[in-house]
């Protein structure tokens, strides 16, 4: 069963405190460095898996889409996504990206934002957005990344005093569910490593274009525990073409 841990009340009001909740793009850390690597989204057909309040829809909107379908399996997210950023190319649907199907070059350009590693077939996955796509187009998605999956808890060690050790990285090569602990509840999420995220890629028709594992930016270093972000990576940013 696909977890749709979003439409408890209690988790998503807790999300909805979150910095990326409240401020959009610019409350996202990883948003300096993804914004970098998107494509030209003038005239394209967009798709995005996963769109949670629709921040990346519309601004791939406001850049001159033809087009943009903004998918989620949360209800809630769809609602807000609908409230706060809706605009005249874009629709949303309420859907698990598992259950999509799309005729073969349906869309210019994929995009996903922290959804892959709830995903338990990676591999199936990207053979869809493959066929989706057209040949030429880009796929462009952010993940947690395998160093911070792999564990499981996404926490750090703590000594008696509750000072950061370490961020404890192991079990890295036995990919699939972990049990995490986000905003203080339980989460399914599927780790799996640096080499099946990229290989997936190529084998299924994708050349490589970028590979990030975004800092914190420097505005943001004052925020609470953001300089303890420099100890471990915690999200991967890709592109990719569709040869």
């Amino acid at each position: 069963m696909k977890e749709n841990k979003y439409d408890n009340e209690c988790f998503f009001q807790k999300y909805s405190q979150m910095l990326r909740s409240q401020k959009g793009l610019q409350g996202a850390g990883e948003w300096s460095e993804l914004k970098k690597i998107l494509p030209d989204f003038s005239n394209k057909t967009v798709l995005d898996l996963g769109c949670g309040y629709g921040w990346h829809c519309k601004y791939a909107a406001d850049h001159h889409a033809s087009f943009v379908l903004g998918t989620d399996i949360s209800q809630k997210m769809i609602h807000t996504a609908q409230e706060i950023n809706s605009a005249l190319p874009v629709k949303y649907q309420c859907i698990a990206m598992e259950d999509l199907d799309f005729p073969e070059n349906t869309f210019d350009i994929v995009l996903s934002s922290l959804a892959f590693h709830y995903i338990k077939d990676f591999d199936i996955l990207i053979k869809n957005i493959s066929k989706w796509i057209t040949p030429g187009g880009t796929l462009v998605f952010s993940v947690e990344h395998p160093v911070f999956t792999s564990y499981g808890t996404q926490d750090w060690y703590y000594d008696k005093d509750g000072t950061i050790l370490h961020f404890p990285v192991d079990n890295y090569y036995y990919e699939g569910q972990r049990e995490a602990i986000f905003l203080g509840e339980k989460i399914i999420k599927y780790h799996r490593t640096l080499t099946t995220y990229l290989s997936t890629l190529l084998q299924n028709g994708f050349e490589l274009t970028h590979i990030i594992e975004p800092q914190p930016p420097k505005e943001m270093m004052d925020i609470p525990g953001m300089k303890d972000e420099m100890r471990r990576p915690m999200m991967l940013l890709v592109s990719a073409t569709k040869k």
